[in-house]
């Protein structure tokens, strides 16, 4: 199998990496910035392009950890010819599932406060399983690096 240096693929993972950490923290602010504004003001004179901005992000976060996934895949089958070498599978499908079903619980739940608090439940276990799969990323990387 031909397949793009390992180093050139885990450039575009630490750089994938680090947009979605920055994503999330926006994610984060836009989020609690449509909290705060469907708690404390009428809803005509909320600001129109929060809501969009936030849905924009999350699809990009969808994106970048697929992304992710797909290197991550592409480059341990290219270097070991098979999976499940580290924990980082483990915790990177964990990332992946837990931003799948923000997603969901944020298009179909946030119309009732349960929902809104699920999904910011699911959203503090991605924090914490994005920390986890960085750690063990880093652990990863140091196999190759001379």
């Amino acid at each position: 199998m031909d397949l793009p240096s390992f180093l050139w693929l885990w450039r575009i993972a630490a750089w994938s990496m680090g947009l979605t950490f920055c994503t999330y923290g926006l994610l984060a602010i836009t989020g609690l910035g449509i909290r705060g504004l469907r708690q404390g003001e009428p809803p005509r004179s909320r600001p129109a392009w929060l809501r969009p901005l936030h849905l924009g992000l999350g699809l990009s976060l969808v994106g970048l950890v697929v992304l992710l996934l797909t290197i991550g895949i592409v480059g341990t089958l290219g270097e070991y010819g098979s999976l499940g070498h580290s924990w980082h599978l483990g915790a990177g499908l964990l990332v992946v599932s837990l931003v799948l079903a923000s997603a969901v619980t944020g298009l179909r739940h946030t119309q009732t406060i349960a929902g809104r608090n699920r999904h910011l439940q699911v959203n503090g276990a991605l924090l914490v399983a994005l920390l986890l799969v960085l750690g063990t990323g880093w652990v990863v990387v140091q196999k190759y690096l001379p």
